[in-house]
């Protein structure tokens, strides 16, 4: 049955500008959207976005995000500008003038780059753009929406259900955090001590919990991963952390996920990975190739998520 309200949000830069609410219509507007797309132009969401102009401005590199984006914005409709960093961003001129030019011009602008700070300077500044977080330092909710509904897709009833995220409290297991709070899914994360998830993160998630859900942090992988229905990790060095490389490989050398590691988990428990990934290291090729992996389900699923979240904030009418 279609939601009976629209729900008007600004910005996405954060999983915490959505309520529960909103992000439960998003998932279910994400799985009508995948749905949907065998209709290609006969679809009823085809040019939602006609006349609609949305921007894209990535300071780090993307496959996924950047190609499911654009994606997204042509199968809805709209119109794609693609801006260059060195003209944006705070290089040339200050953030808050960037922002307050483009909301003359387009309606919206998707933006992957370092600061939270900065993206949140730049959405304060354009009082009528909306800004979608691609990913930064700290966040990566676009990333969650993806992952959920792909554990929609395979579990069905998604509360009550364990996830465990094992390696470096990132900008990945914080938007995880955020989610799986809202949708009633427990999460236990296990890192090395110097890269938990910060403090700050696990008090955003138990305030916003719901069902019962709870957010847990252990040392030991093996313990986080007991019982788990998916069992989750990311690269050890993020964009932007080379020089840690090295470090890093040795500080999670513990925390690989492998066969014994799988083992742990609930029967036929699913692997997951926002890729991408580095076979040897955060996990094993066997894992990442058998059958209970999921990450490209997970990285088709970043299309199917961002276009329910363009019609949420550009055609909130749409969306219902």
């Amino acid at each position: 049955m279609p939601d009976a309200t629209i729900t008007k949000r600004k910005d996405f830069l954060s999983v915490l500008d959505f309520d529960a609410t909103d992000l439960e219509r998003c998932l279910r507007l994400s799985a009508r959207l995948k749905a949907d797309r065998a209709l290609g132009r006969h679809a009823s969401t085809a040019d939602a976005l006609g006349g609609r102009h949305v921007a894209m401005l990535f300071d780090k590199p993307s496959l996924r995000t950047r190609t499911t984006f654009e994606i997204a914005i042509r199968e809805l409709g709209g119109h794609l500008v693609a801006l260059q960093p060195d003209v944006a961003l705070g290089r040339r001129e200050p953030v808050a003038d960037v922002a307050r030019n483009l909301e003359r011009w387009v309606d919206a602008v998707v933006i992957r780059t370092f600061s939270q700070s900065l993206l949140q300077e730049f959405a304060t500044a354009a009082t009528r753009l909306h800004v979608v977080n691609a990913l930064t330092d700290q966040e990566h909710p676009c990333q969650a929406i993806a992952d959920f509904l792909t554990l929609q897709e395979r579990f069905g009833q998604l509360r009550g259900r364990t996830m465990a995220y094992v390696g470096d409290g990132n900008n990945v297991a914080t938007s995880l955090a955020h989610a799986a709070a809202m949708l009633g899914v427990h999460v236990h994360v296990a890192s090395p001590e110097p890269y938990q998830l910060p403090h700050a993160v696990v008090q955003q998630a138990t305030n916003a919990a719901r069902h019962g859900a709870r957010l847990r942090l252990f040392s030991e992988a093996a313990d986080a991963v007991a019982g788990a229905d998916a069992v989750y990790t990311d690269t050890w060095t993020s964009m932007g952390k080379e020089d840690e490389a090295e470090t890093r490989r040795q500080a999670f050398a513990a925390y690989q996920v492998n066969e014994e590691l799988m083992s742990l988990a609930k029967p036929g428990a699913l692997f997951m990975h926002c890729l991408p990934a580095h076979r040897g290291e955060e996990v094993t090729a066997d894992v990442f190739e058998s059958q209970v992996s999921v990450v490209f389900d997970q990285a088709e699923n970043r299309l199917h998520g961002q276009k329910a979240l363009l019609l949420m904030l550009l055609a909130p009418a749409a969306s219902l």
